[in-house]
């Protein structure tokens, strides 16, 4: 019995603004950095790399570089291409830490 496996790519169900969201943010929650840095490249893919890489002031080879897997892209990169893709990143508070303001 042969079994065909057919090919997986995030990028395909990326196909708005909620699942897009909706994913980032499960990424983040998990906290795994690599895994966000790779879920990124799956959505700027998903947005279409060239506009992307225009829209953040790089090369489409850098931005596919910058977010492959194993790359380690400065902070700076990261917060330009999320903000082409018209993400904003935000925080507040969601668990108790151990810390005390005093």
């Amino acid at each position: 019995m042969t079994k065909t496996l057919t090919t997986f790519d995030m990028a395909e169900l990326l196909d708005s603004d909620e699942a897009i969201s909706e994913y980032l943010s499960q990424v983040l929650a998990d906290g795994d950095n690599e895994e966000f840095l790779r879920a990124i490249g799956y959505v700027a893919k998903a947005r279409g790399m060239s506009k992307i890489a225009t829209d953040a002031g790089m090369g489409r080879e850098s931005l596919y570089k910058a977010f492959s897997p194993g790359a380690k892209p400065r902070f700076e990169t990261v917060i330009k291409v999320l903000h082409s893709l018209g993400i904003d990143l935000f925080a507040r508070a969601g668990h108790v830490a151990n810390h005390s303001i005093t």
